[in-house]
């Protein structure tokens, strides 16, 4: 099974107990790939909590999902291919223009995974715009809850 996380961009507050409980439990329920966009501070931290879980569950994947290629991803590709276990731009994204590229890179994660876990403190955006898109896919969510 496959997981992946959306979550705000900015992220002001600690959230990382319950989103590494909530990796935890995507684990347990028999996820063994994660997925992220790597974009910003929630994808951080959820990326964070899932290196942390592989020091417990060896056979976990990280896998970084990128709409194109882009000049920072080829500068540091030493870093990527350390930190992450794969790195893939989707070939279906290859004619997208790259003003759509994150939103239909982002359904593509959604449409590959299981289960998503999620995070955002505003009704608008792009993590809300993914966490919308699985619930009408009929994914399993994982909120991280607001008032915490």
């Amino acid at each position: 099974m496959n997981c992946c996380g959306f979550g705000n961009r900015k992220v002001y507050r600690n959230i990382d107990k319950q989103l590494y409980d909530l990796v935890i439990q995507a684990i347990q329920n028999g996820c063994d790939t994660f997925y992220t966009g790597y974009m910003g501070d929630f994808d951080l931290k959820f990326c964070n909590a899932v290196k942390e879980a592989k020091k417990e569950y060896k056979n976990i994947e990280l896998i970084c999902v990128r709409p194109y290629l882009t000049k920072e991803l080829q500068s540091n590709k030493d870093y990527y291919y350390d930190y992450f276990d794969c790195i893939i731009i989707p070939p279906e994204l290859s004619n997208v223009h790259y003003k759509q590229a994150i939103t239909e890179r982002n359904k593509w994660i959604v449409n590959h995974s299981d289960i998503v876990i999620g995070f955002s403190v505003r009704k608008y955006g792009g993590a809300i715009t993914a966490i919308s898109y699985a619930s009408k896919q009929d994914k399993t969510i994982y909120m991280i809850d607001n008032n915490s």
